[in-house]
Formats: structure tokens, C-alpha cells, sequence
């Protein structure tokens, strides 16, 4: 089977766990060795691409005259350009990993719509942002073989705002990467972590971009809300979004603002470091189609405080601390509870979450991935 892939969103370093996921898919995808694979790429994901995929025989990278930092262009291209390279390329299915597809293709097509979150929170989004979506999504539902979620809640949500009908949606759990569970040595990993933050201090780690939706000012207040009764520092990774103005009130509630330590674009092994070293991960997300963070920090080993937003309760299970996202009060309790924990009751907990992050694998993701790709395929031209 030959499997053209839309890796028209991609901008490297802006599009967050949709990044992970496709690169971590394509990973295993790839290595099947009966499929041939052509990544249709823009002008800012094409060097990537080349270098992490295009050494193999099995995988080609086609350059689309696409940048897609400029929405309206990406969109235009997309609709009335890539279906042209789709023809030409000779491939058999194209599948689309980030919520938009052509509306009209000569191949049948697969697409990954994450999360309606679009609906939900429509102040993440620009207005001509956000009607675009609408149009696009419910477009690639109408126009797709089959649909792919990453959990059940996604799947509900899409039946829910697209009509889709839900035998045509599969459900493809993501899933953390390995390196989270591998210990970093104790001596290595202090260094990391102090030549990061500067501090001894012990630390409650939030890892988020600034998106409304995401209420890291949520978390900053609960967090503000036990200053006086514990030790710790707040570290938060992630990238200024449009909740800028809510972080930067809710920072008025630490009294100290050395304990509050900001980090944005660091490399993999520091952020392993950070997410093992951590008292606590603090999740305070209002919506997620899936929450990979918090998988990130169970395999980790890190006790995770979280809400009941979406899909998480779904993907963390009984191994984490939920509360309502809007009760500073309830998270400031949880997180109180998982900083409190005994020793061994610590280890219990943690190393029974971390088994149960290591069942979700990227392989699984892949194989999931491609039998629908095959399924689509086989049932011929949409």
C-alpha cells in the first residue's frame, strides 16, 4: 500500500502534542514493510521531514509550495493544490493528521480529528479562525472514508458536532514516549535540574502552553493558595498563548516571585528530567481529546493532580487526583494531597500509574493507525 500523509499544519515547534503525535506515528508507520509512504510537506517542515524520514527507501517527501504560517495560504493550498500532487503521487489513501483534509480528492481519505475543542472554547481562536475550522472540520467529516480520535471522548464529541456517525470513527490512543520511564541518574538529574531553574528548592511542574482552554491560571492560583504551608516552587513550560493576560493577573497571587520559575522551548532530555524530578505534576486543562502530559508524568513516575476536563479521567484512570477546574479551593486540596503523601504510599501509587502509562504505546497508535488506513483503501474511491 502506498499512504500519502498531509503534513500541511506542520509548523515544527508551534503545533504541540499534534507534533508529537504525527512524528511518533510515522515512526512506527514507516517501518511496516509492506507500505510505501509520501509526506506531502510545507516550506517550514520539509527540512524535518528530510531528515528524520527521508533517508529511507520506503518513504518519499514531496515539497508543496505551502507556508503554512499564513493560514489563509495553507488553506487555499490544501483545497486546491495538494489534491493535485495526491493525483500525481499515485498513492492509494491519503490520510490527514491535523483536523483538516482537501474536500475533494482522488483517493480515499483518512483524518484525525483530535478534539472539538474549537466548540468548546472558541476564545482560543481568532473569529476568521475559527469559522474557517468549522467549515474544514465538518468538511473532513462529511468527506472522509473514516475518521480517527484519540479517545472515546473524542469520538463522542465528533458524533456530537459533525453528525458523524460513530462506525466510522476509531479510536487511536496516543501515548507517552518511553524515554519518561527511563530513570535519569539521581546525580544527572540534579545537575539538569538546577542548571535549569537556577534553585534547590523542591517543585510542582505545569506543562502548557497559554491557550484559555488550558487555565494555567487556574493552576497558578491553586498553587498561590498553599505558598504559606509548603516549600515549593511553580515551574511552568510552555509558550505565551492568547491566556497571556490571565497568567500574567494570576501571578500577583505569589508572594514571592522567585518561586516562580518559566521555561519555554527546552530539549527532551531536560524536560525528562524535570517531569522525574518534580513533587508533583500540576494539570489544570478545562478540555483535552486526550492529555498527553498526564501520561507523560505518570510514566515518569510523578504524582499527577489534574480536573475532570474531557478526556482525562478517561485516560489517567484511578491514578490521578481530579478536581473542577473552576474550584481553586478543590485543586488546591488534591495538589495538597499528592505533595502529602508517605513515602511508600508515594511509590505505590506512582508505580502502579506508571504501568498503566506503558500499556498506551506508539506502536499500538501505528498499527491502529495503519489498519485504518487499510480499511479505507480497500473500500475504494470515496
Amino acid at each position: 500500500m502506498n499512504i500519502g500523509v498531509n503534513t500541511l499544519f506542520l509548523i515544527p515547534g508551534e503545533v504541540g502534542g499534534t507534533e508529537t503525535y504525527l512524528c511518533e506515528t510515522l515512526d512506527h508507520l514507516t517501518d511496516a514493510p509492506d507500505v510505501s509512504t509520501v509526506l506531502f510537506a510545507n516550506r517550514e517542515n520539509i527540512s524535518l521531514l528530510s531528515e528524520r524520514y527521508g533517508r529511507s527507501a520506503r518513504v518519499r517527501v514531496v515539497a508543496v509550495p505551502c507556508r503554512a504560517a499564513s493560514r489563509p495560504q495553507r488553506i487555499l493550498v490544501e483545497q486546491f493544490v495538494l489534491p493535485r500532487h495526491v493525483r500525481h503521487s499515485n498513492v492509494d489513501v491519503l490520510w490527514s493528521p491535523g483536523y483538516t483534509t482537501p474536500l475533494r480528492c482522488p483517493v480515499p481519505m483518512v483524518t484525525t480529528i483530535h478534539d472539538m475543542q474549537y466548540r468548546h472554547h472558541p476564545e482560543d481562536l481568532t473569529l476568521q479562525a475559527r469559522l474557517a475550522t468549522a467549515i474544514l472540520v465538518r468538511g473532513a467529516s462529511r468527506r472522509s472514508r473514516l475518521i480517527l480520535v484519540p479517545s472515546a471522548f473524542s469520538r463522542d464529541e465528533v458524533v456530537r458536532f459533525t453528525g458523524m456517525p460513530s462506525d466510522r470513527i476509531r479510536i487511536t490512543p496516543e501515548a507517552a514516549d518511553p524515554t519518561f520511564g527511563v530513570e535519569t541518574p539521581a546525580a544527572e538529574s540534579a545537575r539538569r535540574i538546577a542548571a535549569l531553574t537556577r534553585r534547590t528548592a523542591p517543585y510542582v511542574l505545569m506543562v502548557s502552553n497559554t491557550y484559555p482552554h488550558k487555565n494555567v491560571d487556574g493552576g497558578i492560583r491553586a498553587f498561590a493558595a498553599l505558598q504559606e504551608r509548603i516549600p515549593h516552587d511553580l515551574v511552568l513550560i510552555g509558550k505565551p498563548r492568547l491566556g497571556e493576560p490571565l497568567i500574567q493577573a494570576s501571578l500577583a497571587a505569589i508572594n514571592d516571585p522567585t518561586r516562580f520559575i518559566r521555561m519555554q522551548r527546552i530539549a527532551r532530555s531536560d524536560l525528562v528530567a524535570l517531569y522525574q524530578g518534580a513533587a508533583a505534576f500540576l494539570f489544570p486543562s478545562r478540555y483535552e481529546g486526550f492529555g498527553l502530559p498526564v501520561l507523560e508524568a505518570m510514566l515518569a513516575g510523578t504524582p499527577v493532580v489534574t480536573t475532570r476536563g474531557g478526556s482525562i479521567p478517561e485516560i489517567g484512570g484511578e491514578h490521578i487526583w481530579t478536581a473542577s477546574p473552576d474550584s481553586t479551593p478543590e485543586m488546591s486540596a488534591r495538589l495538597m494531597e499528592a505533595l502529602s503523601l508517605p513515602s511508600a504510599e508515594r511509590n505505590r501509587r506512582t508505580a502502579a500509574a506508571r504501568a498503566h502509562a506503558a500499556t498506551f504505546t506508539w506502536q499500538r497508535t501505528a498499527q491502529l493507525t495503519l489498519d485504518a488506513l487499510r480499511e479505507a483503501a480497500s473500500a475504494g474511491h470515496a
